[in-house]
């Protein structure tokens, strides 16, 4: 009987490791299989509360210069299961406590006919699935070039999706919202006219990649902890409703350049039967590696104003001087240039901010255009470099410094690398030092341009390298950063929270060219912002932008009420009230709200949530029992319902609701908002209207 046992045993461990391998989330609802097929190729599928999220699909890397590929011929060498579950309180962020709970499969594979072993890991989360590959140290795979990653999302239908096209250099465009068969069509017009990369397949999308089944399944795909490694695009075979990674190349061609033991990024996808379940997820920062910041004190959430608006309106210049290419004529010597009379980055303007942020509340003032080279860069000398310490004649650095000191406001430097990285990192020492010595604490980084050397992408390997050492090098420096233009976030803010910020999509500044969708916030934080928070810049209370600038006929798509929302529904410990001064006095009831919403949290209630449609959240600011909720809306009027059941029972509040008026329209009223307030409870309940790219703000205080 016990040999008979133990023979069973055996039979059962060795159809094991052949065959199928079965792992569960904590809570049961999703199940992950991992399976070879016959000829050895590795493969998974994915389901959640018995519905297919992803069917059968093929995982493996295709090799450059090498006669065997990591695509099949595999046999299962060993299976490691097991569970973590352990909470961790972020340095800043939604809520003040995160669980990090999952199960992990660890499947090591050997290639018989070339004796290499990688290990495909699993973390099976109660939101969704994470996988990464792994490279062992061994002596048969040990330096590789990688010609495409081959890994598979199998979709089970003809999802309705939000995509933006694929493109190596770009994330700055308005969302589609379509069926997946129709992605091919949609986008033919893109790749002609936008697209930097016309290379790249006319089915290829960016992630976060959200989408809805037909059946109210919510799918998610996105990528975390990428370092080292390249960006990954998806490419749809809309044929069969596949999409296989396609990974940003670098000069050559070439997508990734790997010495073992490492391990590239986590592939993640996430469902649920409920959007504000994707919203809620912290799994993308659960893949991260902890924080590896000692002292973290110097980092803090901000609220800043700036030198911005006027400039990207064109209102105002970022150039000192519009006929004095320093470049070119070899001449450094600014004071001997003619002033054009709209530089916005001088000392007077600057001091003006600073006087309003000190009066207002405001942590911090920004001021682009400070340094000397912008009109070299505008139209002079597309290779010009910065050199980000010296500052225009106008721009009294050592005073504005003192003043700033004196208000209590700190100042933001901002750095345009005008792509031109290799410059940047041989300034960077110096760059970070000058800040420090004139108390600046943050800075906002810029990669407008071609990368430089010429035929790098924004998002290849050598380029996220260059993302990562800037990051690691501010922390040197207690510096936090806020990148523009740099690679979209995969969660890397857990381990370096001085990323306090990134832009990395299409921000309020597209207003100013032309316009973004009215619906476009309602997308974002299903996309976007699944990887960490962004610098949106919200705030503009002038939606017509010719009142800055007679020549700019852009308009803001967007009601007061929507981007007084914006502070809540779009998470970032690093706000911006965006619009000039003046307007701000134009509307000081409505810019109440500004000043009083926080920018960091104990706790987050995602309340309702439609991709495109609708998002309302409430947020309970850190530290306080004061609570700000946000709605904001898309292309139709619609009536929130919500409930406040989130506050704190037995306790009365009072609310200061910032709403659209009963006329209000994104565009032919924008300006049209209401203001009242109303004594709740946690019994009581709200319905409120929001217009067409409308919405609402809600400050609630505790009664004394």
């Amino acid at each position: 009987m016990k040999k008979y046992f133990l023979t069973c045993f055996f039979i059962l461990f060795a159809f094991q490791l052949c065959n199928a391998q079965e792992l569960k989330s904590p809570n049961g609802n999703f199940v992950m299989n991992f399976s070879l097929l016959n000829d050895g190729t590795p493969t998974y599928k994915l389901s959640y509360k018995n519905k297919a999220v992803i069917k059968t699909s093929k995982l493996g890397l295709e090799l450059k210069d090498d006669k065997k590929s990591l695509l099949n011929d595999f046999t299962i060498l060993d299976s490691k299961a097991s569970t973590f579950d352990e909470t961790w309180k972020p340095v800043w962020g939604e809520v003040n406590q995160i669980r990090n709970n999952y199960n992990e499969l660890a499947v090591t594979l050997n290639q018989k006919e070339t004796d290499r072993n990688i290990i495909i890991r699993f973390r099976l989360f109660n939101e969704g699935l994470g996988f990464r590959y792994e490279f062992p140290s061994q002596k048969n795979l040990v330096y590789f070039i990688i010609k495409e990653e081959r890994t598979q999302f199998a979709m089970a239908g003809d999802h309705t999706a939000f995509w933006i096209p694929g493109d190596y250099d770009t994330q700055e465009y308005d969302y589609t919202e379509s069926k997946l068969s129709e992605i091919r069509g949609l986008s033919e017009k893109a790749y002609t006219t936008n697209v930097s990369q016309k290379s790249f397949s006319s089915t290829g999308v960016q992630t976060s990649l959200m989408m809805k089944s037909a059946d109210g399944l919510y799918i998610n795909l996105h990528e975390a902890a990428l370092i080292d490694y390249s960006c990954m695009h998806l490419n749809l075979d809309d044929k069969n409703m596949i999409f296989e990674s396609w990974l940003t190349p670098d000069a050559k061609g070439d997508k990734g350049y790997i010495q073992a033991p490492t391990h590239s990024p986590w592939r993640t996808i996430m469902a649920s039967d409920d959007a504000r379940t994707i919203l809620t997820s912290k799994m993308t920062l659960n893949l991260n590696d902890p924080c590896k910041i000692e002292d973290t004190s110097w980092i803090k959430p901000v609220k800043y104003i700036g030198v911005w608006w006027e400039m990207i309106t064109g209102k105002s210049s970022w150039s000192y001087t519009n006929d004095f290419p320093a470049v070119q004529l070899g001449v450094t010597d600014f004071s001997k240039a003619k002033p054009n009379g709209t530089h916005g980055a001088n000392t007077k303007h600057v001091k003006e901010y600073i006087d309003f942020a000190a009066e207002n509340g405001f942590d911090a003032v920004l001021v682009e255009g400070w340094n000397e080279g912008w009109e070299d860069w505008f139209g002079h000398s597309k290779d010009y470099v910065f050199d980000f310490v010296t500052p225009y004649p106008d721009f009294d650095v050592k005073g504005i410094h003192e003043y700033a000191k004196s208000k209590g406001v700190k100042m933001i430097m901002h750095h345009e690398t005008s792509g031109s990285v290799r410059n940047y990192e041989r300034h960077m020492d110096k760059a970070y030092k000058f800040m420090k010595d004139n108390g600046y604490d943050a800075v906002k980084s810029g990669y407008v341009g071609d990368i430089l050397p010429r035929g790098e992408n924004h998002y290849s390997q050598w380029i996220v390298n260059h993302y990562q050492y800037a990051i690691e090098k501010a922390a040197d420096y207690k510096i936090m950063v806020n990148a523009h233009e740099a690679i979209r976030p995969t969660g890397i803010c857990r381990t370096y929270p001085n990323l306090i910020g990134n832009e990395s999509a299409r921000g309020t500044e597209y207003q100013a060219f032309g316009g973004s969708k009215s619906n476009h916030v309602t997308v974002l934080p299903f996309t976007r912002l699944i990887g960490g928070p962004m610098d949106y810049t919200p705030g503009i209370f002038e939606m017509d932008v010719s009142k800055l600038n007679p020549d700019n006929k852009s308009h803001v798509n967007s009601t007061i009420a929507n981007q007084l929302a914006l502070y809540v529904t779009m998470y970032s410990p690093l706000q911006m009230a965006a619009d000039i001064i003046e307007h701000y006095k134009k509307f000081p009831d409505a810019f109440q709200f500004i000043k009083d919403v926080a920018v960091d949290w104990d706790e987050s209630n995602y309340l309702e949530a439609e991709p495109g449609k609708y998002i309302t959240v409430a947020r309970k600011a850190k530290g306080t029992n004061n609570w700000f909720v946000g709605n904001v809306n898309g292309v139709k009027s619609r009536t929130s319902n919500i409930a406040f059941d989130f506050l704190e029972k037995g306790k009365k509040y009072e609310a200061t609701i910032y709403a659209d008026a009963k006329d209000a329209d994104y565009k032919t009223n924008p300006q049209a908002y209401a203001i009242r307030t109303m004594k709740i409870t946690s019994k009581s309940k709200l319905s409120q209207i929001s217009a067409p790219g409308g919405g609402y703000a809600i400050s609630i205080v505790e009664s004394k």
